[in-house]
């Protein structure tokens, strides 16, 4: 089966944890633009200069680079289906990405959203600590240290980051609000929205992603 899943959601949401659930039990290619960046960035390719660049400036990536990369992702993974995690995140990207779909004879199968309400993306989120020296993520609500404010692998300290601070978040999912109400009706009107609530929990979330996937 090789069907083209764009999966979204606010930060919190869950969806990152998702696409790498799914495509473990399908088979799909894994598209993120943040690990595509970086493949390309190691790669030192032309178009992995030019993110660099950007990257170093600490500005966004333009979208004809975004889309190129993404093209690029596509022609190496012409056999799989592929799970665009967190993208496209604007009406450029998605229509940028219908188009380079279709020049391969592909299209977006269904674009699947988690919803998630603010309060909860707020405890989620705020209750996240990161270890600093070996990356590894805990959650005080689910997945907390044996001993406060120390990693468990390797003894390093906790810290919550800056993105997982309140005042953050609510910029951050203000930005994310904005963005997605169009993509949301570009998708409906293509009859291809999905939504899900991520309140149900991770295990039920990804039974109904399942579900989509197979009959959508």
């Amino acid at each position: 089966m090789k069907r083209m899943i764009v999966l979204s959601g606010p930060p919190g949401s869950g969806k990152g944890t998702q696409a790498e659930l799914l495509c473990q039990r399908t088979g799909f290619a894994h598209f993120s633009t943040g690990d595509q960046f970086r493949f390309e960035i190691a790669q030192q390719t032309e178009i992995g200069k030019k993110v660099n660049e950007y990257v170093k400036q600490g500005t966004l990536v333009p979208d004809p680079i975004v889309l190129a990369v993404t093209k690029n992702f596509i022609n190496h993974n012409q056999d799989k289906g592929v799970v665009f995690d967190g993208f496209p995140r604007t009406m450029v990207q998605a229509q940028g990405l219908d188009e380079v779909l279709n020049d391969n004879h592909k299209e977006v199968d269904c674009a699947i959203f988690i919803e998630l309400a603010l309060a909860e993306i707020i405890r989620r989120l705020t209750d996240r600590r990161v270890c600093r020296n070996c990356g590894a993520i805990y959650n005080l609500s689910f997945k907390h240290p044996k001993q406060e404010g120390i990693c468990d692998a390797c003894n390093g300290e906790l810290y919550q980051r800056v993105d997982d601070q309140e005042p953050t978040i609510r910029k951050r999912h203000q930005v994310y609000e904005q963005q997605t109400q169009e993509l949301i009706s570009y998708y409906r009107s293509h009859n291809k929205l999905w939504t899900i609530p991520g309140e149900i929990g991770k295990d039920l979330v990804h039974e109904r992603i399942m579900k989509i996937v197979y009959e959508a």
